[in-house]
């Protein structure tokens, strides 16, 4: 696992899509869970939260995806029409692809994550290691293998495992946090991305503005949220008021 400076990281994923949608999830959490997931057990959720947190790591001025819920958003996507694979086609017949194919397998990404953190586990008894209490060095040097295919997961290496848990991380680290991830908007405003705001009618022929404004979420009320945005000129300025049918 090669490590690269978190704003350049992040720079470069932002150009990523992370339009997925949330919709219903299971409410029944699965028996030893912890508190706030509905898919992960104890086990499960202790490894998936001292991975993400070495994918993208805390740094002095930033939270790193543990804190920022990148988790918990990982949870609600496995337990909903996502973990299911409802835009998956898995009636088969399922063949090995080629390496620029994408995904694969005949498993749901529930089943995926399942069957991965089972073997993942395993993996680690064997070895006598607290993936989530050891130090981030031994950290690294697991996810690496897993990187490189080097544990076999049924019958299929661990590397598709690994690009999936970095993908949902990516995701999870820049979708809205209505979403359960990106915890006070964190890469939002690390990237400075603004967010959900509806229209910039008093902006877009106003050239060479900086916007300046705080980032907004799709759970943020408020006028702004389905009008244009205070004037973010560094004038002074008063924003102009308006209204909407």
């Amino acid at each position: 696992m090669t490590s690269i400076p978190r704003r350049d990281f992040l720079h470069g994923s932002a150009v990523l899509g992370v339009g997925v949608a949330l919709g219903s999830y299971a409410s029944a959490r699965p028996a030893g869970s912890e508190p706030g997931y509905v898919f992960f057990d104890r086990a499960e959720a202790a490894f998936v939260e001292a991975a993400v947190d070495r994918l993208i790591p805390p740094e002095a001025d930033w939270p790193g995806a543990r804190e920022a819920g990148v988790p918990s958003y990982i949870d609600r996507q496995l337990a909903g029409p996502y973990g299911e694979g409802e835009r998956l086609y898995l009636a088969g017949p399922i063949r090995p692809g080629m390496p620029g194919q994408g995904y694969q397998l005949g498993l749901t990404p529930a089943q995926l994550y399942r069957t991965s953190l089972a073997a993942i586990g395993e993996a680690l008894g064997q070895r006598g290691l607290d993936f989530a209490a050891a130090p981030a060095g031994e950290q690294d040097a697991f996810l690496t293998n897993l990187e490189r295919g080097r544990l076999r997961i049924a019958d299929f290496p661990s590397s598709i495992f690994f690009e999936t848990l970095l993908a949902n991380t990516i995701e999870g680290w820049f979708a809205d946090p209505a979403y359960g991830g990106n915890r006070d908007m964190v890469s939002w405003r690390m990237v400075g991305f603004p967010g959900a705001y509806a229209a910039y009618l008093d902006l877009y022929t106003r050239h060479g503005l900086h916007f300046t404004r705080p980032p907004l979420s799709m759970m943020d009320a408020g006028p702004h949220h389905h009008g244009a945005p205070a004037d973010p000129s560094p004038r002074g300025t008063p924003p102009a008021r308006h209204t909407h049918p």
